[in-house]
C-alpha cells in the first residue's frame, strides 16, 4: 500500500439488524445503527456492518 493511502474500513458480518459501534481502539461515542436492507456504515469510523444471509428476520 503506498504511503499515505487510507486503509479500507473494517467490515463485520452480523446476525442482527441493530448493531452497536464504539469505534474499537480508535474510539468514538457508542452509536446504535439499524440495518435497513443489507448493510450500514458507521458515520463516525466508517466501519461496515453487513447482515448475514437469512439473518435479521426475527422479532428483534
Amino acid at each position: 500500500m503506498p504511503d499515505g493511502a487510507a486503509l479500507p474500513p473494517e467490515t463485520f458480518h452480523v446476525d442482527d439488524r441493530t448493531v452497536a459501534c464504539d469505534g474499537g481502539p480508535l474510539g468514538h461515542p457508542r452509536v446504535f445503527l439499524h440495518i435497513e436492507e443489507h448493510e450500514v456504515v458507521c458515520p463516525y469510523c466508517s466501519r461496515v456492518y453487513i447482515l448475514n444471509e437469512g439473518a435479521g428476520h426475527g422479532g428483534h
